[in-house]
């Protein structure tokens, strides 16, 4: 398995946006709560792998996505573009450009679909920007789907979207424009504080700069969450599942189960 590299600009970003503010690395540091070599590590790039905190604390005081902070090039960039990113108004959270998105393929360059379980559900809110750690989940390929598109399988927990089972493997396709997003989609949603969800989703972008999440599963309330609180959406696409829908028997029980019939109705003719 090869992967698609990435170059991080996450350290000449950071001296850049700093610089314009007239802010030192001590100054910057004491409004994050975090030390000034942090900072001096990250901006001459001895650490090139922010935890997700540090990342979202720098994404908040610049007010700028963690996809432009880490992949877009600032130095390349007009003036009144990054007057413009500055003033809030970054592309990456408003869904008008290509989200860059860590992948990998196959040897004949063909992209793989990465498996993402529950166990590795905390380190991808963390890493699902990190080539090396996408490198790191297993991955297959299914013909069947389009090669033109990027597809991920994420593991669920829960019972919100009920027929689905919890514990299912949900297939779906990424998203690079949020405003395509069409209402009552189900979607795979990577957010910052809540990680890995599965939910309808309602698009309020244009309206408030939000998606409603939806549950299936009655129980459930809505609620929204804000595009800067977002990381990916993945569009479902189909699912996996050891259990029949609806009832909760997996297919080893329901196996068992035609056994023990068998079995009964031997027992009645003999």
């Amino acid at each position: 398995m090869r992967i698609k590299k990435q170059r991080s600009y996450l350290g000449s970003n950071l001296k850049l946006l700093r610089e314009r503010i007239k802010k030192t690395q001590g100054e910057v540091a004491a409004s994050l709560e975090i030390t000034r070599a942090k900072i001096n590590a990250f901006e001459n790039e001895v650490n090139i792998n922010p935890t997700v905190e540090d990342l979202f604390k720098f994404t908040d005081y610049f007010n700028i996505s963690s996809d432009t902070l880490l992949w877009k090039n600032l130095k390349q960039l007009s003036e009144p573009q990054i007057r413009n990113l500055e003033a809030g108004n970054d592309d990456y959270i408003k869904g008008t450009k290509i989200r860059v998105l860590a992948t990998t393929v196959d040897s004949e360059n063909k992209e793989n679909i990465e498996i993402v379980p529950i166990k590795a559900k905390a380190g991808y809110v963390a890493g699902y920007g990190n080539p090396e750690f996408i490198e790191s989940l297993q991955s297959f390929q299914l013909p069947v789907l389009s090669s033109n598109r990027k597809f991920r399988m994420f593991q669920i927990e829960g019972d919100s979207m009920l027929p689905i089972p919890d514990k299912s493997f949900v297939i779906a396709e990424f998203i690079e424009n949020w405003h395509e997003i069409k209402n009552r989609l189900a979607c795979i949603v990577l957010t910052r504080d809540e990680g890995i969800v599965f939910k309808e989703v309602t698009n309020n972008l244009k309206k408030d700069r939000t998606l409603l999440m939806h549950s299936l599963n009655p129980t459930f309330k809505d609620y929204s969450i804000k595009a800067e609180g977002i990381l990916e959406v993945w569009k479902f696409v189909s699912y996996i599942s050891n259990q029949v829908p609806g009832t909760g028997v997996t297919l080893d029980r329901l196996e068992d189960m035609v056994a023990e019939v068998q079995l009964e109705i031997s027992r009645m003719k003999n």
